[in-house]
């Protein structure tokens, strides 16, 4: 008795796959359409930048070599990572701590997460001569420490306010059997508490970096020498020529979003899990 094999019909296409595959398509095209032509432009003579030429005819690999020679760069860049990681280290101390409060034993009642969210609301400028004189009576006018201090108090709210939703999730039990087991609150937050949430301060924590390695104003206004300068202020002073080198610009540009790039490719599994951690293992 032969065996008669009829062939399986060929799954039809999924409608909605295909539809999900070109906006993801669209999406990468509007992201990584700009910073290729950022590229491209880095690359360009001072005469092309302003004809719209998309690819340079001769790639001008002297802007890259100018900018990383014959510039505060480098420094600059290393400037920023410092102020941004310490920043966020910083928030993320006082956060925790300030988050964990409200959220167990209701310090300050209900209202005081949003007051505190209140001043991070206000336009930055408000806040630039208290900070500089602050700074100028404790001496860390213009130092990197005193951006870096800036920078931690500045973002301490919005880590609080994103923590306290993470810490309501937590169930209350875990804590109080190791209060009766004798553990006072401090080693409840950093033993038991801190590792809970873990995700989630690794998430604050890159938000935040990466807000204050893009700050521009605070930076502009606390420093002032070549030495505590970040990325933002030093890429504005390459707009301070008379006719400004687009090609070195856009160079300069390209290397420093290198270092952010790098961390969110590096990151983006502790970015996902942070923000989508919503239950306790």
């Amino acid at each position: 008795m032969s065996e008669v094999l009829l062939a399986r019909p060929r799954p039809r296409a999924d409608h909605r796959s295909i539809l999900a595959s070109i906006v993801l398509a669209v999406l990468l095209i509007f992201f990584v359409a700009p910073l290729l032509y950022l590229v491209s432009v880095s690359l360009m003579g001072r005469n092309e930048t302003g004809q719209g030429v998309l690819v340079p005819a001769v790639p001008q690999w002297s802007n890259w070599a100018e900018v990383l020679t014959q510039s505060d760069l480098l420094h600059a860049i290393a400037n920023s990572l410092v102020a941004a990681i310490g920043g966020a280290v910083l928030t993320l101390a006082i956060a925790l701590p300030g988050a964990w409060a409200i959220v167990r034993f209701r310090t300050g009642g209900a209202t005081l997460a949003g007051t505190l969210m209140s001043p991070w609301l206000l336009p930055p400028i408000v806040a630039v001569v208290p900070l500089f004189t602050l700074l100028r009576v404790l001496g860390l006018n213009n130092t990197l420490l005193g951006l870096t201090l800036v920078y931690a108090l500045v973002n301490a709210p919005v880590a609080i306010w994103l923590l306290e939703g993470f810490l309501r999730k937590l169930p209350t039990e875990i804590e109080e059997a190791a209060r009766i087991d004798g553990a006072g609150s401090f080693r409840i937050l950093i033993s038991i508490v801190a590792p809970l949430v873990a995700p989630a301060l690794a998430a604050i924590g890159i938000i935040v970096g990466v807000l204050n390695y893009n700050e521009f104003l605070l930076a502009t206004f606390l420093t002032q020498s070549p030495d505590a300068q970040t990325l933002p202020v030093v890429l504005s002073l390459f707009y301070g020529e008379r006719t400004p080198h687009m090609g070195k610009i856009a160079a300069a540009s390209v290397i420093g979003v290198i270092p952010v790039f790098t961390a969110a490719v590096f990151f983006q599994r502790w970015l996902v899990g942070g923000l989508t951690a919503g239950s306790v293992r």
